[in-house]
């Protein structure tokens, strides 16, 4: 599995130590997101990071969208199928997104594509729903799991 990990907050006043984690996942601003793997590794970074970030998991579908609406190469070029496929072993967009997904593969495996995606505010009336709670009362922090798929959307 892949999380999709958004950056909520601003590090002002915070600890050297999580804005160095947060530095360490390329969130180095607000309503920028990243997608990692699910590992033992990253899930103590973001444990770390929960005060800050929200995170959930995503499927082949949300990564493809992603990266075709969001996705930036070196120049700020966008990712097409064609970019993909002469600077990867991946043949398409969905080809690398499968992989992705899947834990094969990560965005540094296309050579000169960004690893940020960055994203608008939240769209809509709630809009975060809140940036100093937590998820599970309602606020927009922490772990979300499917319920980033639709945050996500409403971010493109």
């Amino acid at each position: 599995m892949t999380f999709l990990v958004i950056r909520v907050r601003s590090d002002r006043g915070v600890t050297k130590k999580i804005r160095d984690t947060m530095a360490m996942l390329n969130l180095t601003r607000v309503n920028h997101a990243v997608l990692i793997p699910q590992t033992a590794s990253y899930e103590g970074m973001l444990q770390k990071v929960k005060d800050y970030v929200t995170w959930g998991e995503v499927g082949v579908e949300t990564i493809s969208n992603l990266i075709k609406e969001r996705g930036k190469m070196v120049g700020d070029n966008p990712v097409t199928d064609a970019e993909v496929k002469s600077s990867s072993s991946h043949s398409s967009i969905e080809a690398l997104s499968k992989a992705i997904a899947s834990g094969e593969a990560t965005t540094k495996d296309v050579e000169g594509m960004k690893p940020v995606f960055r994203l608008h505010p939240p769209r809509g009336p709630k809009g975060w729903g809140g940036i100093k709670r937590a998820y599970s009362i309602g606020g927009a922090l922490g772990f979300r799991g499917d319920a980033i798929v639709p945050l996500a959307e409403r971010m493109f």
